[in-house]
Formats: structure tokens, C-alpha cells, sequence
């Protein structure tokens, strides 16, 4: 039901899929396709876990609407969003010059990078440099204070409007351990983590994909 949102000029699609959507624990898989071609799956499944919650419809790139009962997307929710999401730009704590192994646009992690999660501020749902703009917020999360999970990452595009209470600061992330559930992102080990980061590719307009297995 997901498909028919990609854009014809997608041609790497991150799959993770769950038996249902109260699941923690989903796979993922790495698709790629050259033009007019079909999907092929690149390398093995990969184990990730997700919100503590499961999952809920997130506010992206799909036009289909939720399946009848499917949970809604909000702030603080615990579930990660389901759909199809842009992955703009990765981060990390290590410095520009240690991710040059990255395709995408990459964004170093200082002291002073937060995510805001207020859904008051205009900067809401963004990845700012607190000393660079106003601050409106009451609420943020500091990037580099996460070292055991946010040594890499990458930014999940839910709701990338910023329109308020739909959820903010979604990412791929390095996982607190096998079956432990995240406060809304998809999580993975580090090295499968840093297996989907070098394969991601902006010339070839990477989508997520989330969803359930029977869809």
C-alpha cells in the first residue's frame, strides 16, 4: 500500500517491516533498483528494534491513508512512523573529516547541537545549533550527550513540515541492545548501522520505507 509513493527517480529504498504493529523488534532491508528495473534486495536482513510502543502512522511522503485502527503519529508517543520518509542527512560524533565514507550530507555533533522536540517552537522537529538561532523552546535534546546512541546516525524526514504534536527528532540509530525498544526511532548494532549509512546514496533519493508485513 506504501509502494505507489516512491518516486520514479527512487532507487534505494530502506524496508523495515514487523509481524504487527505493537512489535519492538522489526527487519530491514537494503533495496536498490536502476531504472525500469525491479527491486533487488542488497546483502541480508538486518535486526532492528523500534518505539517501545511499535509503530504509528507518521506524516511523510504516502498518500494512503491508515489502515482502519492504525494509530496516529504523535509527539511523545513512543512508536516509531510508519510510511514512506526522506533520509536527508546523516550525524555523528566524530568529525567531517572521519565521515568522508558517507554519500550523504553529514552533520558533526558539538555540544551545542539539539533536537528540538517542542511543538511551541519554530524550530520544532529540527537539528539546530543552539547558539546560532533564537531559542523559542522549552525542549530540546542534546545531540552529543548520547554517545552509546548517537555515535552515528542519520535523520528520519517524519513529518518534516514541522506541524506541531506530529511527532519530531526521528532517526536511525545505534541501538541500547538486541530487543530493546527506542522512544520512536529505528535502531540497529553499530555495524549494520554503519553498513546502511555507507550505502546511502543522495543521487539515487534513498526512501524508508515502514510498515507490517501483510501490507
Amino acid at each position: 500500500m506504501l509502494a505507489p509513493s516512491l518516486s520514479a527517480n527512487c532507487q534505494q529504498v530502506v524496508l523495515v517491516l514487523a509481524a504487527n504493529e505493537r512489535s519492538q523488534d522489526a527487519r530491514l532491508w537494503r533495496m536498490e533498483r536502476s531504472a525500469g528495473a525491479d527491486w533487488k534486495p542488497v546483502g541480508a536482513a538486518l535486526a532492528v528494534t523500534w518505539g517501545h510502543q511499535g509503530l504509528a502512522w507518521g506524516t511523510g511522503e504516502h498518500t494512503a491513508p491508515p489502515p482502519a485502527g492504525f494509530r496516529i503519529k504523535h509527539e511523545g508517543d513512543k512508536c516509531s512512523p510508519a510510511g514512506v520518509f526522506r533520509i536527508p542527512f546523516a550525524f555523528g560524533l566524530a568529525p567531517a573529516s572521519d565521515a568522508t565514507w558517507l554519500k550523504l550530507p553529514y552533520a558533526p555533533l558539538t555540544p551545542s547541537i539539539v533536537g528540538v522536540d517542542d511543538p511551541k517552537s519554530s524550530h520544532y522537529n529540527q537539528v539546530v545549533d543552539n547558539t546560532k538561532v533564537a531559542r523559542d523552546w522549552d525542549s530540546n535534546e542534546p545531540m552529543a550527550r548520547h554517545e552509546r546512541l548517537y555515535r552515528w546516525g542519520a535523520f528520519i524526514a517524519n513529518n518534516p513540515e514541522g506541524r506541531p504534536g506530529l511527532g519530531s527528532c526521528i532517526f536511525f540509530h545505534l541501538w541500547p541492545g538486541p530487543r530493546l525498544g527506542t522512544a520512536g526511532c529505528t535502531a540497529m548494532a553499530e555495524e549494520d548501522l554503519k553498513t546502511l549509512l555507507a550505502w546511502l546514496d543522495p543521487a539515487k533519493q534513498p526512501r524508508l520505507v515502514q510498515g507490517i508485513e501483510r501490507w
